[in-house]
C-alpha cells in the first residue's frame, strides 16, 4: 500500500508540473502557481479541474437528518478542495445500520452515533491511526481525542464531532454550544392574556399549563418532539445524566436511574400527564413533525424541542402569515437546575473495509478536520455566508434558525469531522432567543468528560448487559409517565429498578467504577 501511495504521489506531482508549464506558456508568467482551486481564465470563465472526482458512498445513521444529497455550495466547495463527492443514503430507521453490519453490506463511509462501539472493529473498519500513518502523515489529532476513541486493540477508528474540552470552551467565550440542547418555547400572546404569571420553578410551569388547559380547553398545553421528552426536565431536577447514562457522587459512579432526584422527575412527568397537559399519544409518535405541526398550527401552547425551537417556530409561523409567536422558557427554571456535560461528542465517521479508496477517504476527513474545513462546514463560504468578527466569532449573513436556507446550502450538516468550539461559535448570534438560552445554559454547566470514558466494548458482557437494561428502560419508562396515579408511578419506577438489578446492573456498575478509576486521570 505504501508503494501504491508513492506512485500516486509521483503521478500527482507530474500532473502539477505539466499544468504549471501549460499555464506558464499561456500567461507568460513562469512563476505562476497552480493549486487545487479553479482558476479564472482570461474571458472570466472558470477552468475545470483536470483530475477526476472520486465518488464515495456515505450512509448517515439518522433518520431525521435534514439533508440527503451532496449538493449546494458547501458540498461543491468541499469537492473542489478534496476531489471527493458523496453519494448519500440516510437511514430509514434505527434498525437499518445494524442489519447492514450483520450482512456485511457496508458503504465506503458511515456516519453514526449509535453504532460507534460496534464499528470500532478492525474486521469492519480501517483504523484511522494506520491510514494517517500511511497516507496523511501531516494529519494531527490531539492526544485527548485519540485517547478518548482508542479501543482495547490500541486503534482508534473515528473521532466524534461536537466535542470540546472544558479548557477549549473556556478559551472561546462565544462558543456557547449547539442546537443539540433542550429547550421549551411558550406562546407569548397567551402568556400575556393570562397576565404573565410567574415562571420561576417547575411548579410554576405546571401551574401555567393548568391555566392554559382551563382557559383554552381545545389547546394542547405541552407538545414534545419524540426525541426530546425528558432532557429539559431532567436538568431542572438536577439529574446529572440521561436515563441510560452514568452519574458521579463523591468519586463513585452509579447508573442514572438510581440517582435520588430521578424519582421526583418521574413523579413530575406523570403529574403532567394525569392533569391532561400532555397527550398519551405523544409518547408513541414515530414522526418528528407532529409536534411541529401542533405548535406552528396554533394548537399547542408549549413546545419542547431544542434551544432553537422558539426562533425556528416563529420563522415558520411568519412564513405562514400568522402573527402569534413563541418565547423560550429560561434554561434554568429551577434553583436545582444543573447541567453536567459528560459527552465525548455526537457522531463519528467510519471508513469501512468495503471502502474503495481509503487514501482519498482519510485525506477527505483530514481536510474537514482543518481549521479551514471546519469553518467551511459549519459557517459556510467566507465572504459570502460569513465574515470574521474581530471579537472572536463569525458574523453570519443568514439566520442559522432558517432551516430551509441552511439545509439547501448544505451548511453545518457535512460536519463529518468538526468540534464543539466551531459548533458553539455558530450558535452565537446576538439578539436571538437561541443564543440567550445557550448563554444561560453555559452559566450552569459543569464539565465531567471523564464520565464519558465509561464506554462498553463491542461484543463484551458489559455491552450485552447495558443494551438489555437500556432497552428495558426505554419500554418501562412510558409506564411510569402514563401511570394512572402517583402510587402506580412510584411502583412502576421501583419495578424498573428491580428489573435492572435482575439483568445485572450491579455487575455493570462495578465494571463502570473500575473503568472510571483507570481512565479519569486523562482529563487532569
Amino acid at each position: 500500500m505504501r508503494i501504491k501511495g508513492k506512485k500516486m504521489l509521483f503521478l500527482s506531482l507530474v500532473t502539477v508540473l505539466v499544468l504549471s508549464l501549460l499555464s506558464a506558456c499561456g500567461s507568460n508568467n513562469a512563476g505562476q502557481k497552480v493549486n487545487n482551486e479553479s482558476n479564472s481564465s482570461t474571458d472570466g470563465t472558470k477552468a475545470t479541474a483536470k483530475e477526476e472526482v472520486q465518488e464515495l458512498s456515505l450512509f448517515i445513521d439518522a433518520s431525521w437528518y435534514p439533508v440527503n444529497e451532496w449538493k449546494g455550495p458547501i458540498a461543491e466547495k468541499i469537492t473542489e478542495k478534496t476531489g471527493v463527492k458523496l453519494k448519500v443514503t440516510v437511514a430509514a430507521d434505527d434498525k437499518q445500520l445494524p442489519l447492514m453490519i450483520s450482512s456485511g453490506d457496508l458503504p465506503d463511509l458511515i456516519f453514526t452515533h449509535s453504532q460507534i462501539d460496534r464499528l470500532s472493529d478492525s474486521k469492519l473498519s480501517y483504523p484511522w491511526n494506520e491510514l494517517i500513518e500511511q497516507y496523511a502523515p501531516n494529519f494531527v489529532i490531539d492526544d485527548t481525542r485519540i485517547a478518548i476513541h482508542t479501543m482495547d486493540d490500541g486503534n482508534f477508528y473515528t473521532v466524534r464531532n461536537s466535542f470540546a474540552t472544558k479548557e477549549e470552551m473556556a478559551e472561546h467565550k462565544f462558543a456557547i454550544g449547539s442546537d443539540g440542547n433542550p429547550g421549551i418555547a411558550l406562546r407569548e400572546d397567551i402568556l400575556n392574556e393570562l397576565g404573565n404569571p410567574s415562571l420561576n420553578s417547575v411548579d410554576d410551569f405546571a401551574n401555567v399549563l393548568g391555566m392554559v388547559k382551563e382557559k383554552y380547553p381545545d389547546m394542547i398545553p405541552l407538545t414534545m418532539d419524540k426525541d426530546w421528552f425528558e432532557q429539559y426536565f431532567l436538568q431542572q431536577f438536577g439529574v446529572e445524566a440521561l436515563l441510560d447514562g452514568w452519574y458521579e457522587r463523591d468519586g463513585v459512579i452509579d447508573y442514572a436511574i438510581k440517582q435520588p432526584e430521578m424519582l421526583d422527575f418521574f413523579k413530575f412527568m406523570n403529574e403532567l400527564y394525569r392533569n391532561g397537559y400532555i397527550l398519551a399519544e405523544n409518547y408513541a409518535y414515530t414522526n418528528d413533525q407532529i409536534d411541529d405541526e401542533y405548535a406552528i398550527g396554533g394548537k399547542a401552547f408549549a413546545h419542547s424541542h431544542t434551544v432553537s425551537v422558539a426562533d425556528s417556530d416563529n420563522k415558520k409561523i411568519k412564513n405562514n402569515g400568522d402573527s402569534y409567536s413563541f418565547k423560550m422558557l429560561p434554561s434554568a427554571l429551577s434553583k436545582d437546575a444543573k447541567i453536567v456535560s459528560t459527552g465525548l461528542g455526537f457522531s463519528g465517521t467510519f471508513i469501512t473495509k468495503n471502502n474503495k479508496n481509503p487514501e482519498a477517504s482519510i485525506k477527505f476527513i483530514e481536510y474537514l478536520a482543518s481549521v479551514e474545513g471546519k469553518k467551511l462546514t459549519m459557517f459556510g463560504i467566507e465572504g459570502e455566508h460569513w465574515t470574521w468578527n474581530e471579537e472572536g466569532y463569525p458574523n453570519l449573513n443568514y439566520d442559522p434558525s432558517d432551516g430551509d436556507f441552511v439545509n439547501s446550502n448544505g451548511i453545518k450538516w457535512w460536519y463529518l469531522y468538526n468540534d464543539g468550539v466551531m459548533e458553539g461559535l455558530q450558535g452565537y448570534v446576538p439578539g436571538t432567543q437561541k443564543t440567550q438560552a445557550l448563554l444561560e445554559r453555559k452559566e450552569i454547566t459543569i464539565y465531567k468528560p471523564e464520565i464519558g470514558l465509561i464506554q462498553t466494548q463491542p461484543d463484551s458482557e458489559e455491552k450485552t448487559i447495558k443494551t438489555k437494561i437500556d432497552e428495558m428502560i426505554k419500554n418501562e419508562k412510558v409506564k411510569i409517565y402514563l401511570a394512572s396515579s402517583e402510587e402506580e408511578a412510584i411502583a412502576n419506577y421501583e419495578s424498573m429498578l428491580k428489573t435492572a438489578e435482575q439483568i445485572g446492573m450491579q455487575q455493570l456498575v462495578d465494571w463502570a467504577n473500575e473503568t472510571y478509576q483507570n481512565k479519569k486521570d486523562l482529563f487532569k
